[in-house]
């Protein structure tokens, strides 16, 4: 491991999972079942498949997707046969033109079709020389028999097929993506933390490697079990979430240490989640970072989920990040150290009920903060979109004061948000 040898700290086990211990939470006796497992692998298993031929439709990818002990067993099963096959065709051929007769060897003989062939041994033999091209010299094909020219070329070109197929697996395993993957580290839990005024949903990720991740991605989604007004139940509802990013996109820089956040609003999955409430969810955030290899150009696919007992309420991750000699520094024995702060129990949906926010109306399930704001001359226009400062996100109906500084001079302007519906009056001062 990297860790014994001096990358890392003693005692901090490196795999796709790295942290300290964080405190102790009652986790219940029986462990819920997940879709994806921590160090990224699918946690579904395939059962009563009856079209078993499709797989052989595709061999060098069955190949590729065995264990290592099943694809070393096929291809000496492969070099064996081959080579007893061919045995074989080599001793028919020499028992046919009577090269396996006795004869004196004081006495001059016909031509044999391969020399030094006097048994089965010696073709089979023969056989590993001509597919390995060995070429110890004391057997060789000789003019006398075209069919043993023939059964030459034939098992040279099987021989290599064999070749090229044994390399370009082991090629393939040994670079395929998930093994870049193997350095892209999670943190085992999730928090859930104030952020901007608002509940927000944090994990961090690194690289340990110093080659990047070229346009890496991240993304999140929600499993949960659903029922539909129809009655129906969709055990696997799968819903994205929105990564929290001021370029409304995916995209991530990841040269350090980062923290992903989600913040909760009433778009998101988690708007009626409480402190009491996650013990008893029933879903699964599932984390996918994509991305391509800098050094090989392989595209690559990292992921880790994480389940209601393994998202921290309350808590934030530490920095892990210093500036020294003019370089920054990453400390990675804090990655997964958290600390908690203050946050009450209510959840999202709560918090806006009791700030008076309201959740119906056309305009339900758009992000707080857009509505009309009329400016003080009689105009109006659209409000500035997300509540982004540190204070906590105001009602709808709130008045406000804004300064604004124009030709060195303070003018104050009363702004006033209007709410969804506008009385008939208001609405004829606007067509005035």
């Amino acid at each position: 491991m990297l860790a014994r040898k001096g990358l890392l700290p003693d005692g901090f086990l490196l795999t796709r999972l790295a942290e300290d211990a964080q405190p102790s939470r009652i986790r219940p006796k029986s462990q819920r079942a997940r879709f994806i497992t921590k160090s990224g692998s699918c946690n579904v298993a395939h059962k009563n498949i009856r079209e078993q031929g499709r797989f052989l439709q595709d061999v060098f990818t069955t190949m590729v997707d065995l264990k290592w002990q099943h694809s070393l067993l096929i291809f000496t099963s492969a070099f064996l046969c081959s080579w007893m096959l061919f045995a074989m065709v080599w001793w028919l051929l020499a028992f046919a033109h009577g090269d396996l007769e006795p004869r004196d060897p004081n006495e001059p003989g016909p031509v044999p079709c391969v020399t030094s062939i006097h048994s089965f041994t010696s073709a089979f033999l023969f056989s590993i020389e001509v597919q390995v091209t060995i070429g110890f010299g004391g057997r060789m094909v000789t003019e006398e028999c075209p069919l043993a020219i023939i059964v030459l070329i034939i098992q040279n070109i099987l021989g290599l097929i064999i070749n090229a197929i044994m390399l370009g697996c082991v090629f393939m395993k040994t670079a395929q993506a998930n093994r870049r993957a193997e350095t892209l580290i999670f943190s085992r839990n999730a928090v859930i933390a104030p952020r901007n005024g608002r509940p927000t949903l944090m994990f961090r990720v690194g690289d340990l490697r110093k080659s990047m991740i070229i346009s890496a991605t991240i993304q999140l989604q929600v499993i949960r079990r659903t029922v539909t007004a129809e009655g129906e139940v969709i055990p696997v509802c799968q819903l994205d979430i929105q990564v929290e990013n001021p370029l409304r996109s995916n995209g991530i820089f990841l040269v350090s240490p980062l923290i992903i956040s989600h913040t909760i609003d009433r778009g998101s999955p988690l708007y009626e989640v409480s402190a009491q409430s996650l013990a008893t969810e029933d879903l699964e955030i599932i984390v996918i970072l994509e991305g391509v290899v800098e050094t090989t150009g392989i595209t690559m696919q990292a992921r880790t989920s994480y389940i209601p007992e393994e998202i921290l309420w309350g808590r934030r991750f530490v920095s892990i990040m210093t500036e020294e000699d003019g370089r920054y520094s990453v400390d990675y024995s804090k990655f997964g150290n958290t600390v908690p702060v203050r946050m009450p129990a209510l959840s999202a949906k709560e918090l806006d009920q009791t700030r008076g926010v309201q959740d119906s109306g056309p305009h339900e399930g758009k992000p707080q903060g857009w509505g009309l704001v009329r400016a003080g001359r009689g105009g109006y226009r659209r409000g500035g979109g997300r509540v982004c400062d540190d204070a906590a996100a105001k009602p709808w109906y709130v008045v406000a004061d804004k300064e604004e500084e124009k030709k060195g001079q303070k003018k104050t302007v009363k702004l006033e948000e209007i709410g969804r519906e506008i009385e008939e009056e208001t609405a004829e001062d606007m067509s005035d």
